[in-house]
């Protein structure tokens, strides 16, 4: 007797024996993709009301309920915040301190981290104990001899306390990129190292010519930190820096607001304008912050 094999009812119906696996994993993703914008919505409400009140008048911004879309569009505040101040001005000086701290900040820092990682010598992890624990150092406490220092070397009022302590592996701050940029490195595999070595490099030409170019997602993320971390400073320019020539941006949307008036059309167009170069560089470099991030501390 020839047994009869069932009918394959999902053939029948015209549906593939894969489709019913597929339906839970788009289920999924669309939740997950509905929590992804839920938990979006606080991050992005900032930058909302921000961008709203910098297209309103003043008498706009506080009414309750609170007017989400300007009537009208209060294009003047973009235009009048930027010629009130000699914007220009403090844009280029804030660029010039950005690039030159950057600069300092992702030489020293990637040199130390290469000696801290690739290199052995004696008392190796000792001396890097005690620069991490400079991080538990509040900013506070050397804020007063720092800038007594500066005063004496007669650096007041220029940017040489803003950009020199870059150079000297990020001077503080610099410990955080130095740490990032040492578990990256142990990362690449010694053996790249070893087969230079044995070609007749030195530390310097396999630093250059080999951890260097494979440690580009980690230098692109010290990169932005440090970028971001000038571009906002304001504790330092107002400690450091007394002529409105030399002024930043930071200060710049500072002399918007006084004890008795505060200009909040003009602040806060200025504020948008000043935020939107962070927000083209990070959306440009997203990809390799994310990959930097994700790939510093798996060995191997």
């Amino acid at each position: 007797m020839t047994a009869v094999a069932a009918p394959d009812r999902t053939r029948s119906k015209g549906v593939a024996p894969t489709e019913g696996l597929r339906r839970p994993r788009r289920y999924g993703r669309i939740l997950l993709y509905v929590a992804l914008v839920a938990g979006s919505i606080p991050t992005l409400l900032p930058f909302v009301w921000l961008v709203r009140s910098a297209l309103m008048q003043d008498s706009q911004m506080f009414v309750s309920p609170p007017e989400w879309i300007p009537a009208p569009f209060e294009w003047s505040n973009f235009s009048g915040a930027l010629t009130t101040q000699p914007f220009a001005r403090y844009f280029l000086n804030t660029v010039v301190i950005a690039v030159i701290s950057v600069l300092g900040t992702v030489l020293t820092c990637s040199v130390a981290a290469f000696s801290f990682s690739r290199l052995r010598w004696r008392g190796r992890n000792v001396v890097f104990a005690l620069l991490l624990s400079g991080v538990m150092l509040p900013y506070a406490v050397t804020l007063i001899p720092t800038f007594v220092m500066w005063q004496e070397l007669g650096a007041l009022d220029t940017i040489a306390p803003l950009t020199v302590p870059s150079w000297f592996a990020g001077a503080g701050g610099g410990v955080f990129n130095i740490f990032l940029l040492r578990q990256f490195f142990l990362t690449i595999p010694f053996e790249l190292d070893e087969a230079a070595y044995i070609d007749g490099a030195s530390p310097w030409r396999v630093f250059w010519t080999i951890v260097m170019p494979l440690s580009k997602p980690a230098i692109i993320v010290v990169t932005i930190f440090t970028f971001i971390g000038t571009w906002n400073d304001f504790l330092g320019p107002l400690l450091y820096l007394q002529d409105e020539e030399n002024y930043t941006l930071s200060l710049g949307l500072a002399s918007f607001q006084s004890m008795y008036l505060t200009q909040w059309g003009y602040l806060m167009a200025a504020s948008a304008a000043v935020i939107a170069p962070i927000v083209v560089l990070f959306f440009f470099l997203q990809r390799y912050f994310i990959e930097g991030v994700t790939l510093t501390g798996i060995k191997n």
